[in-house]
């Protein structure tokens, strides 16, 4: 199994764990991340968050992406108008600066996060 607790500047991907965790690793964030609003039951986000992680990983970490369970995290849901899944929020310096609904192509992907870096 994998352990849960990565340590920082391992790896570009974590999972949130509360509120104030969101606030320390994506709100306060000097690098931009992308927030995928996920949940178990949901049969896109299996497809999506892994192709997202990978896409993110190949950018050798110019942004990070952050990984947010709905059922577990209900507030951060309803806080960022989360109405469907997957939601994916391109963040920078605590602001929301772009966002999709549903999957996406690599393609799709690469260039949403070329922006979300080059912005």
């Amino acid at each position: 199994g994998r352990a849960l607790a990565t340590p920082a500047g391992c790896g570009s991907t974590f999972n949130v764990q509360d509120g104030s965790d969101f606030q320390d690793r994506v709100v306060n964030n000097p690098k931009p991340v992308v927030v995928d609003f996920h949940a178990q039951w949901c049969g896109p986000c299996k497809i999506l968050g892994p192709r997202l992680e990978k896409m993110v990983a190949k950018q050798e970490g110019k942004v990070l992406m952050a990984k947010v369970d709905i059922d577990d995290h209900t507030d951060l849901a309803i806080e960022y108008e989360v109405s469907a899944v997957p939601t994916v929020l391109a963040m920078k310096n605590g602001d929301v600066v772009d966002k999709f609904v549903g999957i996406k192509d690599e393609d799709q992907l690469e260039a949403f996060l070329k922006k979300l870096i080059g912005a």
